[in-house]
């Protein structure tokens, strides 16, 4: 294989990974556009498997921004849904557990050797 060979199949494998995900990405697009309907997003499926560079051009030049602000809407919803289940998996903080303990100790359910055991192991 020439050097020449080997650069231009460099260029067709790079186009076609380009391709590739500016095709799945409109896909993607067209699956979380909820102010299609149905009928159109097949209608742009069966395009973009029959006619497939045209329509993808067509697809990124019309609905090019709205895909933009749908893909940040989903990174935000995804970065909540993240800080909740942080929040909610991580429990509550060292003084709250403190609190419950002492709680717990002055109600009589544990003693005061439990107390020493929680309140060191919230302090670490």
């Amino acid at each position: 294989m020439e050097f020449g060979e080997f650069l231009w199949s460099l260029l067709i494998i790079f186009f076609m990974i380009m391709y590739f995900m500016i095709l799945f990405s409109v896909v993607i697009d067209l699956f979380r556009n909820h102010q299609m309907n149905g009928f159109v997003k097949a209608l742009w499926i069966i395009f973009l498997i029959f006619v497939p560079l045209i329509s993808l051009l067509i697809y990124v030049i019309v609905y090019g921004r709205s895909m933009a602000v749908r893909q940040q809407a989903a990174v935000v919803e995804a970065q909540q849904d993240q800080a909740a289940y942080i929040q909610q998996v991580a429990g509550t903080s060292p003084a709250e557990q403190i609190s419950q303990a002492q709680q717990l100790l002055s109600s009589g359910a544990i003693s005061q050797e439990e107390y020493d055991k929680i309140k060191s192991k919230a302090l670490s």
